[in-house]
């Protein structure tokens, strides 16, 4: 019997979300992969910390050239991860502990492998199967020269060239990614068929929503023009998208129990951003502003107010993120001297303070926490792991790292995905079953064998234990979640506000200690307060309010 809880607010309004990456969560089966054998063994780690919804990167048939973000067919489960069976299980077992599934779909592009794509290659050109891609001549006296100019968002041309069927150097084909990922054209029937039956096979199965990876992209202009440097309007936030996003809506909207799209939207423009929110769209968008935020309070302030501002005309709740599989992990971002990010933009290789990064990531916990609307947790967050930078180049396996020529000063994705630690004092750190003779994907630190989940179980001053009861006040306390918000009256780099009747917060940002600015009982602290009671510097404190 599922034990989830039906309330008269949809859940995605004040959800815990947390972010699964299967490769690098547990692995069941010995492989030194990630599978869904073993989070079916972990889900118990995921009711204990307090969440509401689970979401997976993706785990569907796939060469794996993009980390499974080449999708072969979404029908299938890559035998890397388990089977169909296996899934539908593990639906199960998560509804029956009170956890909704979602799951990543993929509309910009698909694999190489997939067969529409082999038999648009064997067709040659002017064939109706090469039609669901995007497929042109090249330019120059033979066709040698790329259709466009377009540069790639893993670096290099959008464009390959395919060697026809008669063995002569032939047509390009669009990837706005990876060579293994060509372009759907979404302006064929075909296309939006197939994506809405996914949708309707997973829906039937009892996930309930989709998170939509480059969701700004898959509509393009069909004119294909050259663009100036920084350019990518032909190719990014086109009008025509929202037509596909509707038509999914409606799909989503047929099912019964609030089944909800959330967009991956990276679009710096906020009005061109609340478009794809709304009664007729995407339930929640990410908030990348607030990732990739330098840890200010100035800065900060600023950001939520404009996710605020941007949300509430079209009713939609803010989402709050700290981490995800593509970022450098929050630890070490805020243990750097420059503590914004942007992805195309690293910083990896500086110096890292990991006491300070540690001590921020803890603060940011709690502010996220207690901003209205959901929130989102990337696995090993709980665990206040840092981003691996010394993994050896032969094992790094993030194609942008290939694809922007192995720079030193940006190795790539790689080391926020590196397999969880989950007991004992030696890698594999029970990732793998005992005995497993292959070690894990990518390498463990020594030094995670103090960042164990066994280990800070029974640590009341870990980043476990925190994120423990900040789940569950989350989960417990009137006014959080979803709902009102208002600034309170604080000094300097002090950002204080209450949510609800009885309830404030409070993240000093300063360089000194300060005396709590809102009276009331300290409900949870990020860090150890000072004896007088004051809260340090990098520290958060929810507070239940004195006479309210």
């Amino acid at each position: 019997m599922s034990a989830l809880q039906h309330s008269q607010a949809p859940w995605w309004r004040s959800a815990a979300i947390y972010q699964i990456y299967p490769r690098s969560f547990a692995d069941g089966t010995g492989d030194g992969v990630g599978d869904l054998a073993g989070v079916r063994a972990r889900l118990p780690h995921l009711a204990e910390l307090g969440v509401d919804a689970v979401w997976f990167n993706p785990f569907y048939l796939s060469p794996q050239a993009d980390a499974g973000y080449d999708v072969t067919d979404y029908r299938v489960i890559d035998p890397l991860f388990g089977d169909l069976a296996g899934a539908e299980a593990l639906i199960a077992e998560a509804h029956a502990l009170g956890i909704r599934i979602v799951i990543d779909i993929v509309p910009n592009h698909t694999s190489s492998a997939n067969p529409w794509f082999q038999a648009a290659l064997a067709a040659g050109p002017g064939s109706p199967e090469r039609e669901r891609f995007w497929f042109r001549p090249g330019r120059g006296a033979d066709g040698e020269l790329p259709p466009t100019n377009w540069q790639g968002h893993f670096g290099g041309s959008t464009w390959t060239r395919v060697v026809e069927p008669d063995g002569e150097p032939g047509e390009w084909y669009l990837h706005l990614f990876d060579p293994a990922q060509p372009d759907f054209n979404w302006r064929h029937p075909d296309v939006r068929a197939e994506f809405e039956s996914v949708l309707r096979f997973w829906f039937d199965r009892g996930v309930d929503g989709f998170r939509i990876d480059s969701a700004a992209l898959p509509a393009k202009d069909p004119e294909l023009p050259d663009v100036a440097d920084g350019d990518d309007t032909p190719f990014t936030d086109r009008a025509e998208v929202h037509d596909i996003y509707r038509a999914w809506r409606t799909v989503a909207d047929s099912y019964p129990g609030d089944r909800v799209l959330i967009g991956e939207v990276w679009l710096p423009d906020a009005a061109r951003l609340a478009r794809y929110l709304g009664p007729d769209e995407m339930h929640t968008v990410f908030n990348f502003p607030f990732l990739g935020c330098a840890w200010e309070a100035a800065k900060l302030r600023e950001v939520v107010d404009a996710t605020l501002s941007l949300h509430a005309p079209v009713g939609a709740p803010p989402t709050w993120v700290l981490s995800n599989h593509d970022v450098d992990r929050v630890v070490t971002r805020y243990g750097r001297e420059d503590t914004s990010f942007a992805i195309y933009a690293r910083h990896l290789g500086r110096p890292v303070d990991l006491d300070l990064g540690t001590r921020r990531a803890r603060a940011a916990a709690l502010l996220a926490q207690a901003l209205p609307g959901s929130v989102y947790v990337y696995q090993g967050e709980e665990l206040g792991l840092w981003e691996v930078e010394d993994i050896p180049d032969d094992l790094r396996q993030d194609p942008m790292w290939e694809r922007k020529g192995r720079n030193p000063a940006d190795p790539g994705r790689d080391g926020c995905r590196v397999p969880l630690p989950w007991s004992g004092t030696e890698p594999p750190f029970g990732f793998s079953p005992e005995g497993a003779r292959t070690p894990p994907w990518l390498p463990q630190p020594e030094a995670w064998k103090g960042y164990t989940v066994e280990g800070q179980a029974a640590d009341p001053d870990s980043m476990l234990w925190l994120y423990r009861n900040a789940l569950r006040l989350r989960r417990e306390t009137a006014g959080l979640g979803d709902g009102p918000f208002a600034w309170l009256d604080a000094p300097g780099d002090v950002l204080a506000f209450e949510r609800g009747d009885g309830f404030a917060c409070v993240v000093n940002f300063g360089a000194e200690p300060v005396t709590q600015p809102v009276p009331g009982r300290v409900l949870l602290a990020s860090g150890p307060l000072a004896e007088d009671g004051r809260i340090p510097v990098d520290t958060a404190v929810w507070i239940e309010r004195a006479g309210v």
